[in-house]
This record gives C-alpha cells, sequence and structure tokens, in this order.
C-alpha cells in the first residue's frame, strides 16, 4: 500500500509539473525566433520572426517579401492565401495547436518599405 502510495504521489508530481500547451507555445516561438530568424526561407520570403499572442491563442509569422515579390497584388497573383490554407490542413507539425483550435496569422510586409503590409490573414479552425 505504502509504494502505491508513493508511485500515485510521484505520478501526480510529473503530471503537475508538465507546462500547459499554452507555455509549451510561447516558449516554442520565442525559441524558434531566436534560433531561426531572420531567415531566408524561400526565394524572395525572409521569415523575421514566430510570437504566440495567448488572449486570443494565436500563432503569428512575420515575413519580409524581397525583390520581384515586393509588391502590391503578389499574394494575390499567386493565390497566397489558398497556398497558406492548404500548407496549414497539411501541416503534421501543428497538429496539436490545431486540435485546440489555436489561430494562426500571417502577416508579410516589404522590404523596400518595412511599415507596408502586403498581406495580413488570419486563418481559424473553419479554414484548416
Amino acid at each position: 500500500m505504502k509504494k502505491l502510495c508513493m508511485i500515485a504521489s510521484f505520478a501526480l508530481f510529473l503530471t503537475a509539473c508538465q507546462e500547459s500547451l499554452e507555455d509549451r507555445c510561447a516558449r516554442e516561438a520565442k525559441e524558434f525566433t531566436r534560433k531561426n530568424c531572420p531567415s531566408k526561407i524561400e526565394k524572395n520570403i525572409n521569415i523575421d520572426s514566430l510570437t504566440f499572442e495567448r488572449e486570443t491563442h494565436t500563432l503569428h509569422y512575420y515575413y519580409t517579401l524581397t525583390g520581384n515579390a515586393d509588391r502590391e497584388g503578389v499574394m494575390e497573383e499567386i493565390n497566397g492565401l489558398d497556398i497558406l490554407k492548404e500548407n496549414l490542413k497539411n501541416s503534421t507539425a501543428m497538429k496539436v495547436y490545431k486540435e485546440n483550435h489555436y489561430n494562426f496569422t500571417y502577416t508579410y510586409h516589404s522590404e523596400k518599405d518595412p511599415k507596408k503590409v502586403l498581406l495580413e490573414v488570419t486563418l481559424t479552425d473553419k479554414d484548416y
């Protein structure tokens, strides 16, 4: 009986030490940004940072468009919204966040004019 109580206490202790999904998401976003940003992810697309917005359960990706892609309307021309939706639907890395109905926001800035937003879209569970 004493062993059973110790095992139960240890299991409870381990459960109490686990971080919440929100904490995990915030930590992973900070680590990703620290380790990988800024970096080129495709021709004419750089990722600048990833943040987590707790209030809205939103992973927010910030990108910069460069070169030929750095112009108004380019995301519409290539059906950028459809590409983002399809990539998110097929992403196994985001499975736990999708299962918990998190949102995903993508913001694309101009390299020539960093204050200019060329596209900003938020995808919700209805989109994936």
